[in-house]
């Protein structure tokens, strides 16, 4: 920059107060000129220069705090600091205070970059960024190594027109640039740091949100957040349409015999809607799986002499009825059409009171479609048997046709498999699974599908 030089016979003084004046004087005038009188081109211009005549002075007022500082103007006038001074002194809020004084102080080790803002080549924040980023670069650079950094990073801003945000990202580049030897080192020291903070902080929390509500809270580090994802992604897809049933089809279509006529022309399924769950709900349906998935296998370790279970209580009258909420063992509430869901296949055991609350039957073991009941469930139904799903029998569930808490018996005949999203609909009640004569599952949809409700069957996972 160059210094100040008074005309002859002029101070110093004289003449910064004169060109501070003359300064005055034109932003008062351009302040009070009228706008219509310019075009649109000469508006654009005029905040172009306007912004960078802001930017030069800021560059001046920058230097005067730093004056301010190095004399203990601030100190001399009672501020506890020159922050405090200046706040108190221009009404600034504190931590702006805060921010002009800290580049301040750093601006004077970083030349170039005080040069630029003078001139009104890069702004006060990307002046702030490179300052910083000079200033905290190692001490191993050496300060040829943090000038040429400055360098790079002013030509950045000026050339490149980069914004803040974006030479920030340059830091890990510009130490690569300067010092690569130190980059590395660096590098791994601050991943190493980064995985043992995180390490030390990880977190999870169920936090009760509301009525049937919880919230999730938690930190991972890198490698178990790698971990979750692989669990989650291939199970947070969106699911396949929901089949709809269309009109009647010819015989002809399925190409087979009187005996196929009688399944393919009564209906076929056609796609439906799209998955409307958002990203996030497929992530948090996902989580739920790859934990009913553990429970089913029985894999998980012993938890107070046995296999971990939920346990929901409710009167047995209740249960029959259709009515009335599952007791959990944490406290929640589960609706009756939630309780009989999870009395199909769930890895539950299932406290139902009679009356006078006594206990009258708590876990029955042939309850479950587990061992070889489900292993012939899988070599029936394949997989799910709900018409148009194609999810695999390791996705599935075991449901009683007639539920168990109805009576129902735990058979082949009485068993079907079903995925997670088909196991609720059939709940909901708004579709119906029955048995047909060959011993096959059949489903009836309801009117507003299918005003006749003729019956459907999955011909994905076999042929017609």
């Amino acid at each position: 920059m160059t210094p100040w030089k008074a005309p002859d016979g002029c101070s110093n003084v004289d003449s910064v107060n004169g060109v501070l004046a003359q300064v005055e004087a034109g932003v008062a005038e351009l302040a009070t000129g009228p706008l219509w009188t310019l075009s649109d081109t000469e508006i654009t211009d005029e905040v172009r220069r306007v912004h960078a005549t802001i930017q030069a002075l800021s560059g001046r007022f920058l230097t005067l705090i730093g004056a301010a500082d190095s004399r203990d103007i601030p100190h001399n006038a009672g501020a506890t600091g020159t922050a405090n001074w200046l706040s108190y002194l221009l009404a600034m809020r504190h931590r702006d205070a805060q921010a002009w004084t800290k580049l301040a102080g750093m601006l004077p080790a970083v030349p170039v970059v005080e040069a630029a803002l003078a001139d009104g080549r890069v702004n006060v924040e990307q002046a702030r960024v490179i300052a910083k980023t000079v200033h905290d670069l190692p001490s191993g650079v050496g300060e040829l190594g943090k000038a040429k950094a400055a360098e790079v990073l002013t030509k950045l801003a000026t050339d490149d027109r980069l914004l803040p945000e974006v030479l920030e990202k340059h830091q890990r580049q510009i130490l690569e640039t300067v010092a690569p030897e130190i980059a590395d080192d660096k590098l791994r020291r601050d991943l190493d740091r980064a995985e043992r903070s995180a390490y030390d902080r990880r977190d999870f929390t169920l936090i009760p949100y509301g009525e049937g509500e919880y919230r999730v809270r938690g930190i991972l580090d890198t490698e178990a957040a790698a971990i979750v994802r692989t669990a989650l992604d291939p199970l947070s897809g969106p699911r396949k349409p929901a089949p709809t049933v269309a009109a009647a089809i010819g015989a002809d279509a399925c190409g087979g015999s009187d005996a196929v006529n009688d399944d393919c022309a009564a209906a076929r399924v056609v796609p439906g809607e799209p998955d409307p769950r958002s990203a996030g709900a497929r992530r948090a349906d996902a989580l739920v799986e790859v934990c009913q998935r553990i429970m089913d296998a029985g894999e998980l370790p012993d938890n107070g002499g046995e296999k971990p279970h939920l346990t929901i209580t409710l009167p047995w009258d209740a249960l029959q009825a259709k009515v009335a909420a599952g007791l959990l063992d944490t406290g929640d509430l589960l609706t009756p059409e939630t309780v009989r869901r999870l009395a199909c296949d769930a890895m539950i055991i299932p406290a139902v009171l009679g009356g006078d609350g006594q206990v009258l039957d708590v876990g029955r073991a042939r309850r479950l479609i587990d061992g070889p009941l489900r292993r012939a469930l899988v070599l029936r139904d394949k997989g799910c048997a709900f018409p148009g799903c194609e999810r695999p029998p390791q996705w599935c569930h075991g449901h009683h046709l007639k539920a168990w808490a109805d009576g129902g018996t735990t058979c082949l005949a009485n068993s079907v498999l079903l995925c997670g999203f088909h196991h609720r609909e059939i709940h909901h009640g708004l579709w119906e699974v029955r048995m047909r004569p060959d011993g096959l599952p059949e489903f009836l949809p309801p009117a507003f599908v299918d005003p006749l409700r003729r019956a459907v069957r999955n011909t994905l996972h076999r042929r017609c």
